[in-house]
Parts: C-alpha cells; structure tokens; sequence
C-alpha cells in the first residue's frame, strides 16, 4: 500500500514537472512572438507610411503631367480645376455672409 501511494506521488511529481517545463517553454514562446508581432507591427506602419507617400507622389505627377498638356489627364485636370473653383467659391460665399 505505501509503495503503491510513493509510485502515485512519484508519478504526479513527474506530471507536475513536466507540465511546469512545458508552460515555462510556451512563456517563452509567447514573449518572443510578442516582439516580433511589435517589430512587424512597425515595419508595417513604416511600409503604409511609404505607401502613402508613394500614392502622393503619383498624384501629384498625375497632376502635373495634365499641367503640361499630357491628353491623358485632361479629363482629371479639369475636374480637379472645377472642384477647386467650387471651393474658391464656396469660401468667398462664407466671407461674403
């Protein structure tokens, strides 16, 4: 009977230890994918952020190749003059009242 209860303390003993290194192991895994989520994280905005910046570079092309009387982006240029000369006009509107 003593034997048998010291084979079942024994044994959880074991069971104890195992599960112990087990979750010491996943505490580390999840503190090394926490900063490496942070560094994609950052790596992310900084690639949105070059995105943007790219996206404005292209409009502003855009707009400056319809400037120089590229036939491809009439189109836009005039609607870009027209919705600036609607809000010229909405503003002089405003400080008229």
């Amino acid at each position: 009977m003593v034997s048998n209860l010291s084979e079942v303390v024994g044994s959880l003993e074991y069971r104890v230890a195992t599960l112990l290194s087990k979750y010491k192991d996943v505490k580390h895994k999840r503190v090394a994918l926490e900063k490496e989520l942070a560094v994609l994280q950052q790596e992310n905005k900084q690639l949105q952020e070059a995105v943007d910046q790219s996206e404005q570079k292209i409009r502003t092309l855009k707009t400056a190749n319809a400037l120089l009387g590229s036939n491809e982006h009439k189109r836009e240029t005039k609607l870009k003059i027209n919705a600036l000369v609607r809000e010229i006009d909405a503003c002089i509107a405003s400080l008229a009242e």
